[in-house]
């Protein structure tokens, strides 16, 4: 490659937001401003820890709400965590924790060793996502014994504690687990009674200890999805940044009173 070349190569490497850097490290934080769907905009907290093979998403919502993403990439485990604030006029605590657990597919994101060597050239740059991925539906039916979570995951406990007995699952994730010599004693499918497509949903229960279907929705507005690859002077690509990805998710799942679901009247 002549100089020239090897000039323009140098600049567009330049231009690229996010690098790759070939260092040992084994954990990482990254601090990223992200635009969110209603137009604010948040600090967002990305970690990862190759060693033990997780990245973590942490940001907080404009009304406050906590939401911290876990992917498990030696456990195919996924853990979302809601810490909604409680409405003390409507005799709620100060905050209310949310758990839900699915199966993490491959390529949802980028490797944790890719993601522990990230650097952001341009911390003040508002980042917005590359590609929207749309809505991803769970109809929650399973709860997680809490005292025997490690089986699944070690991480569960220290994300989920919060939310006591009420951390949830599918049943279709039941069966993945299980597939994969996961102990089954750790989950409890809920009883026909209990399927939220049977139950009257919170929004239209005027009863406030009535049980019901509960609804909720978070997006998670920025995260690494992808590797980027360029081309050099040798003949194979190398990884050179990260292509970005936003998610909505939806959660349906029983409980036990409308208290604990007072959000849904808003949606």
């Amino acid at each position: 490659m002549n100089s020239r070349a090897t000039l323009q190569a140098s600049v567009q490497t330049a231009f690229v937001a996010f690098a790759l850097l070939l260092s040992v490290s084994v954990c990482s934080r990254l601090t990223v401003l992200v635009r969110l769907n209603d137009g604010q905009i948040t600090e967002e907290l990305l970690e990862a820890d190759s060693e033990k093979d997780i990245i973590t998403v942490e940001f907080k919502q404009t009304d406050g709400t906590l939401i911290t993403f876990l992917s498990d990439f030696k456990r195919h485990v996924k853990i979302f965590r809601a810490l909604v604030l409680g409405e003390p006029e409507k005799g709620q605590s100060q905050y209310q924790a949310l758990c839900f657990i699915s199966h993490l597919d491959n390529g949802e994101l980028i490797p944790s060793e890719a993601m522990a060597r990230l650097r952001q050239k341009n911390p003040h740059v508002v980042r917005s996502a590359e590609e929207r991925r749309g809505v991803e539906e769970f109809t929650m039916n399973a709860v997680l014994n809490m005292s025997r979570s490690w089986h699944l995951s070690t991480h569960i406990h220290n994300v989920c504690r919060d939310a006591r007995d009420l951390v949830y699952t599918r049943q279709q994730d039941v069966k993945y687990w299980l597939d994969k010599g996961v102990e089954g004693s750790i989950f409890e499918v809920f009883p026909q009674s209990l399927n939220v497509t049977g139950l009257e949903s919170c929004s239209s229960t005027t009863d406030p200890w009535q049980p019901c279907a509960c609804s909720y929705r978070l997006n998670l507005e920025w995260f690494p999805c992808q590797l980027k690859y360029c081309r050099g002077q040798g003949p194979n690509p190398y990884k050179c940044g990260i292509k970005s990805c936003s998610k909505s998710y939806r959660f349906d799942f029983y409980t036990p009173h409308k208290q604990l679901c007072l959000w849904d009247e808003d949606t």
